[in-house]
C-alpha cells in the first residue's frame, strides 16, 4: 500500500481500479459490481462489502487506508486493499446557472482546466441585456455553514482584467445573475 497515489485528489467521475489482496474470488463479481468503480456525483464509490464509501477530495493511498480499516471492524483480520486511478475524469461535476443569461441550466466543469464564474457564464451564452454584471451571486453549499454566498464583479473580471476576482468554481455550486434595477 505504500506504492499508491498520495498525489492526485480523486474527483466526481473518475474510474478507480479496486482489489483486496487477501480474498480468492474478486468482490466485485460476487456482489454484481462492474469494473472499475466510478465515482458518482455525490462524490461516492460502491464498495464490496461496505456500500456506498466518500471517495472525492482523497488520494488512492488514504482511500485505501480508510477502507481497509473500514474493512477490518466486520469482514477482516487483515485486509490489503490497493485502489488505483484508471481514468481521470473528462468532468469536474456541473454548476448550475440561472437568471439574466441567454441559456440557464447545467454547465459541465472541465477536468482539465480551472473553471471559475466568468468562464462559466460565458460558456452558457453570457448575459442578456438587462443583466447585473457587478453583482452575480455565487452560492456554494458548505458543511459548516450550511451555504455560502459571494458577490462577483463579472463586470471587473471581463472589461478590467481582474481575474483575482474570479472565484473557482466547485461540483453544485449555483450562480444567479440578477437583473439590473434600472434598465436602460
Amino acid at each position: 500500500m505504500s506504492t499508491l497515489d498520495d498525489k492526485h485528489k480523486i474527483a466526481v467521475g473518475d474510474h478507480l481500479s479496486f482489489r483486496i489482496v487477501e480474498d480468492q474470488v474478486d468482490p466485485r463479481e460476487t456482489f454484481d459490481i462492474k469494473p472499475p468503480l466510478l465515482v458518482a456525483d455525490s462524490g461516492d464509490i460502491e464498495v464490496p462489502y461496505i456500500g456506498r464509501f466518500p471517495a472525492v477530495g482523497k488520494t488512492c493511498k488514504h482511500l485505501s487506508a480508510e477502507i481497509k480499516s473500514a474493512l477490518e471492524e466486520t469482514y477482516y483480520y487483515q485486509a490489503t486493499v490497493l485502489i488505483s486511478l484508471e481514468m481521470v475524469a473528462k468532468s469536474g461535476g456541473r454548476v448550475y446557472l440561472v437568471g439574466q443569461l441567454r441559456t440557464t441550466g447545467a454547465v459541465e466543469i472541465p477536468g482539465d482546466e480551472v473553471f471559475t464564474v466568468s468562464k462559466a457564464i460565458l460558456r452558457s451564452g453570457g448575459f442578456t441585456d438587462y443583466a447585473d454584471l457587478r453583482h452575480v451571486k455565487l452560492y456554494r453549499k458548505s458543511e459548516s455553514t450550511g451555504s455560502e454566498v459571494y458577490i462577483v464583479n463579472v463586470n471587473d473580471v471581463l472589461e478590467k482584467g481582474k481575474t483575482e476576482a474570479d472565484l473557482k468554481l466547485e461540483p453544485g455550486d449555483l450562480i444567479f445573475v440578477p437583473c439590473r434595477l434600472i434598465s436602460f
